[in-house]
């Protein structure tokens, strides 16, 4: 935001004479919300992480409720006879925010106009 408020097009505005509540939601909020999506999915692959360990060490949501990182910890004694138990949920926990992280840079790459190609 502080790049865009020294834009020529925010002073040229200031100049016509435009309200400040105008020049941001007209001239700098545009701007700013591509990187605004981005960052919001890359920050929900970081909650689930976060979810996932305070579940894991057993502070996260209470036992009735399902959780992935619950899951893990409830396969960890089980390992040497039955891995699947915390194999699939730590595999669902790491496709997940792999995917969210992808998703959020490849939305970057299209919404970012100075990362567009020129064909």
């Amino acid at each position: 935001m502080l790049t865009l408020k020294t834009q020529d097009y925010v002073a040229l505005a200031k100049v016509a004479g435009a309200s400040t509540p105008r020049i941001l939601f007209v001239h700098i909020f545009p701007g700013t919300i591509n990187t605004l999506i981005v960052v919001a999915t890359l920050q929900v692959g970081i909650v689930i992480l976060l979810e996932s360990v305070l579940s894991f060490l057993g502070a996260g949501v209470p036992p009735p409720t399902a959780a992935w990182g619950s899951m893990v910890a409830d396969g960890r004694d089980r390992l040497a006879g039955f891995w699947w138990i915390a194999t699939f949920p730590g595999l669902a926990i790491m496709l997940t925010v792999m995917s969210l992280n992808l998703f959020g840079d490849w939305l970057r790459d299209k919404l970012d106009p100075r990362l567009r190609q020129m064909n």
